[in-house]
């Protein structure tokens, strides 16, 4: 076989999974299948990298280091906590519970209105059709 039977389109997505694998289990299956599809066309690995795209393979590398979780509980500190911190986190404490129980104010206000809105609508549509039936019916609706 010759470098012209080589699937250039394939070869390239192995090779990028060889090279950009989220897991080290993605980039040796991508290596593997580039390196079958290589020996198909007769080339070595590095032949076929040099006709695909120029860049020679790269070492596996080590994944980056875990950073903490964003909810993870801060470090422990070195000394005592003075009063003087335990009152600026009990203000902090109280303004972000305040603006919480806000929050949940305006969430209610709003939801209330849209219910009172459809409320409203139902009521008058009620309305119309009770006035239709008494109408039809030949006397006055009870309320008006």
């Amino acid at each position: 076989m010759s470098a012209r039977s080589l699937d250039l389109d394939r070869f390239r997505k192995c090779a990028a999974l060889m090279r950009g694998g989220a897991t080290a289990g993605e980039r040796a299956a991508g290596e593997a299948a580039a390196r079958r599809m290589a020996a198909a066309a007769g080339l070595t690995l590095g032949e076929a990298l040099g006709l695909g795209d120029g860049a020679p393979p790269r070492a596996a590398s080590r994944p980056s280091p875990r950073r903490p979780a964003p909810h993870a509980p801060p470090p422990m500190r070195a000394g005592p906590v003075t009063v003087e911190e335990l009152i600026a986190e009990k203000a902090r404490q109280q303004d972000w519970l305040k603006r919480k129980a806000a929050r949940e104010a305006r969430r209610l206000r709003a939801a209330y209105a849209q219910q009172e809105a459809v409320s409203a609508a139902l009521r008058a549509e009620q309305a119309r059709k009770d006035r239709a039936w008494a109408e039809a019916r030949g006397r006055e609706p009870a309320g008006t």
